[in-house]
């Protein structure tokens, strides 16, 4: 797709990637988080990942339409050569391949560093509704994901239960 850069998250990004977050938030399962956070709690987020992980922006035409960061996958030194990583995509720009794009580079990024084991979380549900695809399942799988553990029923979210499925990603 023409017209899309990959850069570094910069503090006055928040308002924005907090407006694309809170339509996950609000209107689906994909967050299992009820309240949509404050541009300032974003703000917050970001300096924290940025400390150690790199936490990227898809821009286009100059505004941003996605986003991708890595942080801490859990704090014992034995998985110091761990992430977690998350990705979130503009609902109007989804499957346009700014998904692929950012973490291309997130993934390039976490290698540099010595990352060799990146771990991502995605709800799940066994019958598709209105509030949960396959899509963030599926785009890992795709991205050489695999499935290593599954929490079944662990959120609930609008009055129903829905899955943790853990996928793993050999760097």
């Amino acid at each position: 797709m023409s017209g899309l850069t990959i850069r570094e998250v910069r503090l006055s990004d928040a308002a924005r990637l907090a407006e694309i977050y809170s339509h996950y938030v609000l209107n689906t399962a994909v967050s299992f988080e009820y309240e949509a956070p404050s541009a300032a709690e974003f703000e917050s987020r970001i300096a924290k990942v940025t400390a150690k992980f790199p936490y990227l922006v898809c821009e286009k035409d100059g505004a941003a339409v996605g986003y991708a960061y890595a942080g801490e996958y859990l704090p014992r030194k034995a998985y110091s050569w761990s992430a977690a990583s998350s990705i979130y995509v503009h609902k109007d720009f989804r499957r346009q391949g700014i998904g692929t794009m950012l973490y291309a580079e997130l993934q390039k990024r976490l290698r540099e560093m010595g990352i060799v084991d990146l771990v991502a979380g995605s709800a799940y549900t066994d019958d598709e509704d209105e509030y949960l695809t396959h899509g963030s399942y599926d785009f890992h799988t795709k991205m050489g994901f695999s499935e290593c553990a599954r929490f079944r029923g662990i959120g609930k979210k609008f009055g129903r239960w829905y899955d943790l499925v853990r996928l793993q990603k050999k760097l």
